[in-house]
């Protein structure tokens, strides 16, 4: 017996590509899978980039962690833009700017005029540009396609981004491996020119910036984006899970994992275990977008857990092939958490504020990435590579087991109609903060 949908009467296989008939989600799906093509590449090269340069762990985790902090220091500036200019326009700003920094670093690798400090200065630029353009692209999806696609919309974008993070990663170990870092890099600052294009391409209905009468300060507008996020218990639960594992997977993987590669298996195929990763992700796609389960929070939560895998795997038996399945399976495990953890938002969160909810969640996810970065060297130094993997593996269980104790994260089900921002009878908007508690 086929399953249809009951609103619409539309199979189940089919409704789950449903959005890439509207072509404003198209052309976002196609920016985005681009950037995170980019994306993928960048991290790896870069690494490379750094220890052919040095050969320390230590400088490697400067670098990347400096990125990092100019990302942290910026997301709630790139919140309230996202709020109040249009946000194609912050996107294809700040992908056009990301080609021009990735140009510049490959540039200083290929002609050999590198150094650590350069390469911390075009890292911090980067962590900018990209603090503009998260809580933009997150929060646009939901205007790109109708109120009863939002769930497959967001399972299909991210089985793109996830496409293009495997292309991304595979390739970046082959170049790296066969013609060095810095053509990794160039390719980056192309993949972000075509990024640019694709977003010029993106017009939402419903895209306008807030009137000028409606325009309040920043700070007040930070104020409130802040007293949607901390209305409901489960989301800052979950960021905080996520200050934990992200700390951690930063310094296990990015860091520890290229100098693992390096010492066992070797480059090119450390590009192909993170693309594992990323394969798995695209299945997990799939799977969450035919999902009607309605405790979908709790199921992703829940399979962060299976993040320490490839910690162990890392420690204990460091195999190409034993290391691939658990990335796979990771993979498959985050996506059901990515999909459910969208979904929630854009059920629960008022559009007009989506954006700074967004850039707080983003914020206390990512705000102790610089710390696991910096420190996974120094800490592998004293204590070793194995017990620090190992350490970082519990750490993920523990706080996973953390946030199932909350019995909002429990509770919480999806499957209702998007937020919308309320309205007083004379059409201006109200606060929101409570409309979902």
């Amino acid at each position: 017996m086929n399953i249809t949908d009951s609103a619409t009467d539309t199979p189940a296989g089919g409704r789950s590509w449903a959005p890439l008939r509207h072509r404003p989600f198209r052309h976002l799906a196609a920016g985005r899978l681009l950037v995170y093509f980019a994306n993928a590449m960048a991290p790896v090269a870069l690494a490379f980039a750094v220890l052919d340069a040095t050969g320390r762990a230590t400088d490697l985790g400067i670098v990347v962690g400096a990125r990092s902090l100019a990302n942290v220091a910026l997301l709630l500036l790139g919140g309230v833009v996202a709020d109040r200019v249009r946000r194609t326009l912050v996107l294809q700003g700040s992908a056009l700017g990301a080609s021009a920094v990735q140009a510049a670093i490959a540039l200083s690798v290929l002609l050999d005029a590198t150094s650590i400090p350069l390469l911390v200065l075009l890292s911090v630029l980067n962590g900018a540009l990209a603090a503009l353009s998260l809580p933009a692209s997150a929060a646009l999806t939901p205007q790109t396609v109708p109120g009863d696609l939002i769930r497959p919309a967001n399972a299909v974008m991210r089985m793109g981004t996830n496409l293009g993070a495997i292309a991304g990663s595979s390739l970046a170990g082959v170049v790296a491996a066969v013609f060095g870092p810095g053509w990794g890099l160039l390719g980056n600052a192309v993949a972000f020119v075509g990024a640019a294009v694709c977003f010029f391409g993106v017009k939402p209905k419903d895209e306008r910036p807030a009137a000028p009468a409606e325009r309040t300060r920043p700070l007040r507008e930070l104020r409130e984006g802040w007293q949607e996020f901390t209305a409901r218990r489960w989301v800052w639960i979950v960021v905080a899970q996520f200050m934990v594992v992200n700390a951690v997977i930063a310094g296990g993987v990015q860091v520890l994992g290229p100098i693992v590669a390096d010492a066992t298996f070797g480059r090119g195929v450390w590009g192909a275990v993170l693309a594992a990763q990323m394969a798995g992700a695209v299945a997990g796609g799939v799977l969450a977008a035919r999902s009607r389960a309605r405790h979908a929070l709790l199921i992703g939560v829940a399979l962060v857990a299976v993040e320490s895998l490839p910690l162990v795997v890392l420690a204990e038996a460091p195999g190409a092939l034993l290391l691939g399945v658990a990335m796979f399976a990771n993979g498959v495990a985050l996506e059901q958490f990515g999909v459910a953890w969208d979904v929630s938002l854009q059920e629960n969160i008022p559009a007009d504020r989506l954006a700074r909810v967004y850039s707080y969640d983003a914020l206390g996810s990512f705000v102790a990435l610089p710390l696991g970065e910096m420190t996974a060297g120094p800490v592998a130094a004293h204590f070793g590579v194995r017990a620090t993997l190992l350490a970082g593996a519990v750490l993920v269980v523990l706080a996973t087991a953390g946030a199932l104790c909350s019995r909002q994260v429990r509770a919480l089900t999806t499957g209702r109609p998007v937020a919308l921002a309320p309205q007083t009878a004379a059409g201006e908007r109200t606060t929101a903060a409570a409309a979902t508690r």
